[in-house]
């Protein structure tokens, strides 16, 4: 996500303190031996991603084949990437970017700007990518082959949330049904909102128990059927994770359980989430990291083995 002045120098800040200025400068990264976290997620790898274009960056929102073998992922400045991701020994040691475009307006015009933040990511059935907005908050449904991008109609609630922590998380289930939430606006219980389209109006089906400090940043749904936050908590001395999942049913969403809670500067700032299973069943979790177009924060892909 954008980030104003004073935040991101508090992030460089945060980041020399929690893992070292020198690792940093070294571009060495963060060794799998030794992370202190909560839950039964298992860490399988870490992979610094870089890249030299211009657009190259940002990156909030992540969707992997049924295989893991391919991936999809868009910055915070609607640029969409495609690529294709080698494994040796169980850890990612190889991205190549096959396709990369920058996302349209309804109108045909190139997202630039307040408009062009888009956070969340969502693949249908079909191959059509539905995006979540931010800036001005929105779902926007993009039709690559066919150079199309349809607005979906915006719920009251989309336009009195914050501007800069607004629509940060999106999902779709089997039943092509869209799931968005906000980084940080909450019911007048202290709950999160959960706004589920349905394809013709937008409804409110449950909230989710907010805990701690943490805020959401990401979601998906897995090969289970279940429902996947990832949430984000930041400090002075870095950045901490936490994955948690539910199952859900006509009353809602039961069964919480915490996957995952990292201690800070365990990893960068992951804001993107997609859900798996490998060839031998494991289930897995592929999660992205916004480096904020800062040269002392990374792109990491970072990937959990997962109780099933």
């Amino acid at each position: 996500m954008r980030r104003r002045s004073a935040v991101k120098l508090a992030t460089l800040l945060a980041l020399a303190c929690s893992v070292g200025l020198a690792a940093f400068a070294a571009n060495r990264p963060l060794s799998h031996q030794g992370l202190s976290q909560r839950g039964g997620a298992r860490l399988t790898s870490v992979f610094h991603w870089q890249g030299h274009q211009w657009w190259f960056g940002g990156f909030s929102g992540i969707e992997l084949s049924r295989d893991g073998s391919a991936m999809i992922a868009i910055s915070d400045r609607a640029t969409l990437v495609q690529a294709s991701l080698q494994r040796r020994n169980g850890e990612i040691s190889e991205v190549e970017i096959t396709a990369e475009q920058r996302l349209h307006s309804s109108r045909g015009r190139i997202l630039e700007k307040t408009i062009a933040d888009s956070e969340g990511l969502a693949i249908a059935a079909d191959g059509s990518l539905y995006v979540s907005f931010e800036g001005v908050s929105r779902i926007a449904r993009h039709r690559l082959e066919q150079d199309e991008t349809r607005v979906l109609p915006r719920a009251k609630p989309f336009r009195h949330l914050p501007i800069n922590k607004a629509l940060e998380a999106l999902a779709i289930d089997d039943h092509g049904r869209l799931y968005t939430l906000p980084e940080r606006a909450f019911t007048p219980d202290g709950q999160i909102p959960v706004w589920r389209w349905n394809g013709r109006t937008w409804q409110q089906p449950f909230t989710l128990p907010k805990r701690g400090r943490f805020l959401p940043v990401g979601a998906d749904f897995g090969p289970d059927g279940k429902f996947y936050l990832l949430e984000r908590s930041f400090s002075f001395f870095g950045f901490r994770s936490r994955l948690r999942r539910w199952t859900l049913s006509a009353e809602g969403v039961k069964n919480e359980q915490i996957l995952l809670e990292t201690r800070r500067g365990t990893h960068d700032n992951l804001e993107g989430v997609s859900i798996w299973r490998s060839a031998r069943g494991q289930l897995m979790a592929t999660m992205i990291s916004d480096d904020n177009f800062l040269s002392l924060q990374r792109t990491e892909l970072v990937e959990y083995a997962l109780p099933n």
